[in-house]
């Protein structure tokens, strides 16, 4: 059960909702009739089906038929349910959220996160100040200029520098409020092993504040200056704490994630630097792993945004072997893979600040596919000198083959494979059956269909379907405040003549007037399914401007045309009776003719009095 405090709660943030700021941030629009339109962000398209109604709070896809609301878009485009949905637009609106009462215990939890959430926002704004303010920040300016890190891009990823000086974030936090227990616990202290002191973690290195998707400070890279020797490594990152965990993290996704919807696309590197350097060369769309192992929960932030995902790990052994780890995760995740491998065993940073944003996308352009990488890393490290080297080899590149269904492209590969291996394209195509018959098997089970049933209108021909579509249409759109309006109509129409979605629109309305309350287009998205919610969605936005003082003609007129349309198809269908009755049944014959008699009457009473 709703309560009325959460109701509440719904209710305002949809009041300061406006649905172009929200598809705004993610799809790039144009206004044209009052409307605007720009590429679906949830299929692929070269032109615009993509459109949103402001004064409706409504978007819909033409192409693909996705439609709702403001919350259901976010979490369409999010990949998140419709109340989390609501709630990260509450938090982007900065309305807090309806609480139940918290134990002592979980109301101590809140506060404590809340605090860390300060400490290393805090310390963002030490770093940074030092970095952009400070004499001792020089050097670190000039490390960055050097490489290419323009001051939009500092400013924009808030780049830092942590001095030398031993304790003099500590100084400053403890200056806060804060104590060492909780500075210790956000990784930016370490207790000293010769006394009961803490020190400074980073010292002397460009700090990088990492954030979460909603844009809080969840922990920071160090990356040394200048190593003094072969103990300092080149980065110090925050190690795992309450609020920080790399393997939910993805470098630079708050402020890639709508350069990544728009392109269609994201580039994914390994480290800060390979991210913070592509963007400020104009390459906007990417993030970084955090030079971890990409994960599963890696795959499903991206894929919120794009399923297209292009790999640009480093060229040396590690880089290949981390992007062969990914693909799988990937894969699983059903994002469409990619991959540049860097020329000259260069990282992405080093190859962009010596080439340029154009020759970086030229890689973008000439991406390998994931089976065309994994068919050239297999041979780049397989002894092919024998035949039980082909045949490892072989089956090292059959688990990303195996599932390529266009029979083109199958033979187009084992011809790739054989040459690649010299071996027998007979024999691949053997081995390849064999190890997808034995795949089948190991791994069948009944697969999860997901389907939209639509009924088509039962029509007397198919000329009139646009009209029927329409006229059913109309009745649903005028009859949205007006259950009385619908019960009328659907005395005259069976309910036959509408379509899955919109008899479950009826049933919903239906519904809404038994519990007595109005329709409205937040209990539409959160109670009717996606195909009727879109349907509904389109009905209002596709549907024909009538002024108020005509909405009562167009319902009729609606009404009359359908009933006439279903007069017709049963008129047509006992003449076809009767034909087949005459030579057989006189009595049958004489029934049926009359009752096409009556019904013909009815089709001239509403032919002439319309």
């Amino acid at each position: 059960m709703r309560s009325a405090e959460l109701d509440e709660f719904v209710e305002r943030v949809n009041e300061r909702t406006d649905i172009y700021s929200v598809v705004s941030r993610y799809v790039q629009l144009t206004q044209r009739n009052g409307r605007y339109w720009g590429r679906c962000p949830f299929h692929n398209e070269k032109t615009a089906s993509f459109c949103v109604s402001a004064d409706k709070g409504l978007f819909y896809c033409f192409g693909c038929g996705a439609g709702g609301n403001a919350f259901k878009f976010l979490s369409l485009i999010e990949n998140i349910s419709y109340f989390e949905a609501i709630k990260l637009q509450a938090q982007r609106l900065d309305i807090d959220l309806p609480t139940r009462k918290l134990s002592p215990e979980e109301e101590r939890r809140r506060r404590e996160e809340k605090d860390l959430f300060k400490i290393n926002e805090l310390a963002q704004d030490f770093y940074h100040e030092s970095l952009i303010k400070t004499a001792r920040g020089e050097v670190g300016r000039k490390y960055l200029e050097a490489r290419g890190i323009t001051a939009e891009t500092i400013e924009n990823f808030k780049l830092g520098f942590a001095p030398e000086e031993w304790d003099n974030l500590l100084t400053t936090l403890r200056r806060k409020g804060f104590s060492h227990q909780q500075i210790e616990t956000v990784g930016l202290i370490t207790k000293s092993k010769n006394s009961s002191g803490y020190y400074d973690r980073f010292r002397g290195r460009i700090m990088i504040p990492i954030t979460d998707i909603f844009g809080h400070v969840v922990g920071f890279g160090g990356r040394v200056l200048e190593a003094s020797d072969n103990d300092t490594p080149k980065y110090l990152n925050t190690s795992e704490t309450p609020i920080f965990n790399k393997r939910n993290l993805l470098f630079g996704l708050d402020k890639s994630n709508r350069a990544i919807s728009s392109a269609g696309k994201a580039i994914v590197v390994e480290g800060y630097m390979d991210a913070i350097s592509l963007f400020s060369a104009g390459i906007k769309n990417v993030v970084a792993s955090l030079g971890t192992a990409f994960t599963p929960e890696h795959a499903k932030l991206i894929t919120r945004y794009t399923k297209k995902i292009i790999f640009c790990y480093d060229s040396d052994e590690a880089g290949q072997k981390a992007t062969i780890r990914a693909l799988p995760i990937v894969q699983a995740a059903g994002a469409e893979v990619f991959i540049i491998k860097v020329p000259d065993g260069k990282d992405p940073d080093e190859f962009i600040r010596k080439h340029g944003k154009e020759e970086f996308e030229t890689l973008i352009k000439n991406a390998e596919t994931m089976i065309d990488y994994r068919i050239n890393y297999v041979v780049d490290h397989s002894d092919l000198s024998t035949i039980s080297g082909k045949v490892r080899a072989l089956h090292d590149i059959l688990p990303v083959v195996a599932n390529v269904d266009s029979e083109v492209l199958r033979n187009e590969y084992r011809k790739k494979i054989s040459s690649a291996l010299v071996m027998d394209e007979h024999d691949i195509a053997s081995e390849w059956k064999n190890f997808s018959s034995k795949t089948r098997q190991e791994n069948f089970r009944e697969p999860e269909i997901k389907t939209v049933a639509i009924q088509r209108p039962i029509l007397p021909d198919n000329d009139t379907t646009s009209q029927v579509r329409l006229a059913c249409e109309d009745i649903l759109r005028l009859s949205w405040h007006d259950t009385e309006a619908l019960e009328y109509a659907l005395k005259l129409v069976p309910r036959e003549i509408f379509t899955e979605p919109h008899r479950e629109i009826i049933k919903w309305y239906r519904t809404c007037a038994a519990e007595e309350r109005r329709p409205d287009q937040m209990r539409a998205a959160e109670e009717l399914s996606e195909a009727a919610y879109a349907e509904l969605s389109r009905i209002f936005i596709d549907g024909f401007e009538t002024p108020p003082e005509t909405d009562l003609k167009v319902f009729d007129d609606a009404v009359n045309f359908l009933r006439l349309t279903m007069l017709k198809k049963k008129y047509k269908d006992l003449v076809v009776q009767a034909e087949k009755q005459a030579s057989n049944d006189k009595e049958t014959y004489n029934k049926t003719v009359e009752e096409s008699l009556k019904i013909k009457k009815e089709i001239d009473k509403l032919q002439n009095n319309p």
